[in-house]
C-alpha cells in the first residue's frame, strides 16, 4: 500500500513537471515569434551588408598584406641600407644593404636584440634618440669602425664612411636610411692622385715649352711675334693651372696646412691688393670703395690671405660692369662661443660686392667647386667694352683655393647676389680679431 502511494505520488509530480515544462515552451515559443515578428524587417537586411563588409575588410587586409610584403621587397633590393628600431632601441627588421653595411649577418628576424648590442656606433644611437626627441628628420655623417666576432676577419674588414638620414615614425619607432660613402670618397682619393701625377708630370714639359716660346719671342719680328704672345699666354695658362691644381690637392690632402701667422692689418693688406690688379681695374675704370673700422688686425698667413684677396678683387674686376665700384665691407661683431664657456668672441666679417652680372641660383651650391664651370655670363664673357666672348676663362680653382685658404685659417666664405648691386656679394668670416696688446707678442 504504501509503494503504491509513493508511485502514484511519483506519476503525479512528473506529470506536474512536465505540464509546466510544456507551458514554459509554449511561452517562450510566443515570446520569440513576437519579437521575431517585430525585428525581421530590420536585422534580416543587415545581415547580408555585415557578410560584404566582413569580406571586404579581409581583402583589404590582404591588399595591405601584399603591398607590405611589396614595400620590403623594395626595400630589401635597394641601393640604400634601411633599418627600423622601436621606441626602445630594438631592431625590428633591416634590409640586405643594411645587413651588409652594418655587419648584422648574424642577426635574424625575430630577434629582441638592442642595436647598440648589434652595432657598436655610438654616432648611430644618437642620431635615432635626436630623432625621436626632436620628433623631426635628421642626418650625420662619421666613419664607421665595423666589429666582428671572427678574429680571422678582422684584418680584413675596412673602416667606412656612412651617412645616415633618419625619420620620426608612430609609436616612437624610427627609420634609419643608410648610405656608404666609402665607395665614391676612394674613387675621388684615386682620381685626385691620379691628376695630381699627371700634374707633375705636365710641370717639366711646359716648362720646357716656356723657355723655347721665350727664345722665339726675341727673335720674330711683326707681325709674327704676336702669335709668339697668344703662344706665351697659354702656356702660363697651362703652368698657372697645373701649379693651382698641385696647390689645391696638398691643402685638401693635409688641412691642418701650417701656416705663418702674425697679426695682419686688414686695410693695408687690401690696398696692397688692389694696387697690384689696378692696370687691371683702369681698364674698366674701375674704383675701390672700403668702409669699416680704421686699423683691423687679424691673426693670419699674410701670403695665403693675400692669395684670397687677390683672386676675389681679380674675379670681381673680371665680371663687373665698367665706371662701376667694387665694395668691401668690413665690420666687426661678437657672437657667443660654445667652447669657452659661452664667452662673447670677436668675429670679423667681410663683405665684397660688385655690380657685375653676378651669379645664376643654380650655380651658388657649387661656386666653391674644383673644375665648376657655370654661368657663362660669369664664366667666360668679360664686362669690358671692345672684347670679345671668351676672352676671359678661367679654370675653376680659383675659388676652391680661396675656400681651402680660409678653412685652414679656421675662417668661413659664402657666396651671394647682392640684392642692391645684382652682382655677386661674397661674404668672409675670421673667428680672431687680434687686440693692441697681442700684437707685441708677435713682434
Amino acid at each position: 500500500m504504501l509503494l503504491l502511494g509513493f508511485l502514484i505520488g511519483l506519476a503525479v509530480g512528473i506529470g506536474l513537471c512536465i505540464w509546466q515544462q510544456i507551458q514554459l515552451n509554449r511561452y517562450l515559443a510566443r515570446e520569440i515569434q513576437l519579437l521575431t515578428s517585430r525585428f525581421s524587417k530590420i536585422s534580416l537586411p543587415l545581415i547580408p551588408d555585415l557578410q560584404k563588409a566582413i569580406a571586404t575588410l579581409k581583402q583589404q587586409r590582404q591588399d595591405w598584406q601584399q603591398s607590405l610584403q611589396t614595400y620590403q621587397d623594395l626595400l630589401d633590393f635597394a641601393p640604400l641600407g634601411y633599418l627600423q628600431v622601436d621606441e626602445e632601441n630594438q631592431l625590428l627588421w633591416c634590409n640586405q644593404q643594411a645587413r651588409e653595411i652594418l655587419y648584422l649577418q648574424r642577426w635574424q628576424l625575430g630577434q629582441v636584440r638592442l642595436l647598440l648590442e648589434l652595432v657598436r656606433s655610438y654616432e648611430l644611437d644618437h642620431l635615432i634618440e635626436q630623432t625621436r626627441d626632436r620628433q623631426k628628420p635628421q642626418t650625420t655623417e662619421w666613419v664607421f669602425h665595423p666589429s666582428c666576432d671572427n678574429a680571422v676577419e678582422m684584418p680584413k674588414i675596412k673602416s667606412l664612411t656612412l651617412r645616415a638620414s633618419s625619420l620620426p615614425l608612430l609609436n616612437g619607432q624610427v627609420g634609419v636610411f643608410l648610405e656608404n660613402r666609402q665607395p665614391l670618397l676612394d674613387m675621388n682619393q684615386a682620381r685626385d692622385r691620379s691628376f695630381s701625377d699627371l700634374a707633375h708630370e705636365l710641370r717639366t714639359p711646359l716648362t720646357s715649352i716656356s723657355l723655347v716660346v721665350e727664345t722665339l719671342q726675341n727673335r720674330l719680328e711683326p707681325p709674327l711675334n704676336r702669335w709668339i704672345d697668344r703662344l706665351t699666354q697659354e702656356v702660363d695658362r697651362l703652368i698657372n693651372l697645373v701649379q693651382n691644381w698641385l696647390e689645391l690637392t696638398q691643402m685638401e690632402a693635409t688641412p691642418d696646412i701650417q701656416l705663418q701667422t702674425k697679426p695682419v692689418e686688414l686695410r693695408s693688406l687690401i690696398t696692397s691688393v688692389w694696387e697690384t690688379l689696378e692696370p687691371l681695374a683702369q681698364r674698366q675704370k674701375l674704383s675701390l670703395n672700403y668702409s669699416g673700422p680704421e686699423n683691423i688686425w687679424i691673426k693670419a698667413d699674410q701670403a695665403r690671405i693675400y692669395q684670397v684677396f687677390l683672386n676675389l678683387l681679380d674675379n670681381s674686376i673680371k665680371y663687373s660692369h665698367p665706371s662701376s665700384s667694387i665694395f668691401v665691407q668690413a665690420e666687426i661683431s661678437s657672437k657667443n662661443d660654445n667652447h669657452r664657456d659661452n664667452s662673447i668672441s670677436p668675429v670679423l666679417e667681410i663683405n665684397l660686392i660688385d655690380s657685375g652680372v653676378g651669379f645664376s641660383e643654380a650655380d651658388l651650391p657649387h661656386i666653391f667647386e674644383r673644375f665648376y664651370r657655370g654661368d657663362k655670363a660669369r664664366t667666360h664673357s668679360p664686362l669690358t667694352e671692345g672684347n670679345s666672348v671668351g676672352s676671359i676663362v678661367g679654370n675653376g680653382l680659383g675659388l676652391a683655393i680661396v675656400r681651402q685658404i680660409l678653412l685652414a685659417h679656421g675662417a668661413s666664405i659664402k657666396a651671394m647676389n647682392h640684392p642692391e648691386t645684382g652682382g655677386a656679394w661674397i661674404q668672409l668670416q675670421f673667428p680672431e680679431v687680434v687686440a693692441n696688446s697681442q700684437r707685441q707678442d708677435y713682434s
